[in-house]
């Protein structure tokens, strides 16, 4: 027999109290003795009582639900970071309401004015360029904000993310310290300040080694291309540039489209093309020689940007918070794809 939904009156009814009690006591509101307490939380497990939330919230303001705004839910660095960060909410209580942008601005629009209308506690948000006033404004509301995985230049909202600069310098480094010069690097045209900081940290290490950036050694992919088509591109790209003797790509799904095309074109690893991916993905380890990659600290950043939301959360004093942004640096995990270049041609 299906239960119908039991209300607030059948729990008075069964322990003898006043519907105002049972109140009180389901929202941790009044003094009421601990006996009566007991006995009324004991009931409302037993008979499977469950609170509306959304009643909840617009009573108390406080809805236990944080909105978690992510590139995409599917990929493996987002998945792997909205797992820690429901985990650590449910700790305290709070459930996480899971969004995809798709990098998409009208969908970024979308979701934020759906989670304001669940009247949710906190945003833990990726940001994207477009959303600027959209998410100024849920800081106006007094809105706990967190930005992970981006930032926007010139707004004072916390966020924590990999230190892209140097992650993306250090892994040149590696490249040029093995003896590779002709350096190329492949990326996605969107407008994200992750990127750029990454393309910076690639034009910075090959002026600090004496190299020349060469325009034509850098190739942006549309981030809507179709798969076939961008492994096409790469092929056509690493065709073109024969001198070219290294490609760093800035995303893993760039990283395996070059795996696919360097294995299409029938070349080796390192010795026609030494290769390094921004984020791991299992593949990296498995495909022989194993491809250095440059790993985020997946587990810290989701870490830190529910522990900054929740203490925002718990604590009006939002001053020292605004001013938390943090960068934090990636280890460079050194494959085969980068041993240094035999030097005997």
């Amino acid at each position: 027999m299906i239960n119908k939904k039991v209300s607030i009156k059948d729990i008075a009814r069964l322990t003898n109290t006043s519907i105002t009690t049972v109140s009180f006591v389901l929202n941790g509101k009044g003094h009421i003795s601990k006996e009566i307490t007991k006995k009324i939380l004991d009931t409302a497990k037993e008979i499977g009582y469950e609170p509306n939330r959304m009643a909840i919230g617009l009573r108390t303001g406080v809805s236990k639900v944080i909105g978690l705004v992510v590139e995409n839910i599917g990929g493996p660095f987002f998945g792997e970071m909205s797992k820690v960060i429901e985990k650590e909410a449910e700790k305290l209580g709070y459930r996480i309401l899971y969004c995809s942008t798709d990098n998409n601005i009208s969908k970024g629009k979308d979701v934020i004015r759906m989670l304001t209308q669940q009247l949710v506690d906190g945003y833990i948000i990726t940001p994207l360029k477009g959303l600027e006033e959209d998410i100024q404004k849920l800081m106006d509301q007094g809105k706990p904000v967190v930005l992970v995985d981006g930032y926007f230049p010139g707004l004072n909202i916390p966020h924590v993310l990999v230190d892209n600069y140097n992650s993306v310098n250090k892994a040149v480094n590696c490249f040029i310290d093995g003896g590779y010069k002709k350096i190329g690097f492949v990326t996605s045209d969107l407008d994200l300040i992750q990127l750029q900081d990454r393309l910076m940290g690639y034009k910075a290490a090959l002026k600090m080694n004496g190299l020349k950036e060469e325009k034509e050694l850098i190739l942006k992919l549309p981030y809507q291309m179709d798969k076939e088509q961008g492994i096409n591109e790469i092929k056509n790209f690493i065709e073109t540039h024969p001198e070219m003797d290294a490609i760093l790509f800035t995303t893993n799904y760039l990283g395996i489209m070059g795996l696919r095309s360097v294995k299409e074109l029938g070349l080796n690893i390192p010795s026609d093309l030494a290769m390094i991916s921004f984020d791991e993905s299992e593949i990296f380890s498995l495909y022989p020689p194993g491809i250095t990659t440059i790993q985020q600290p997946v587990y810290q950043i989701a870490k830190l940007a529910i522990d900054m939301l929740l203490s925002q959360i718990r604590n009006d004093d939002h001053a020292d918070i605004a001013e938390m942004k943090l960068q934090i640096p990636s280890d460079l995990i050194e494959r085969g794809s980068t041993l240094k270049k035999v030097m005997n041609h």
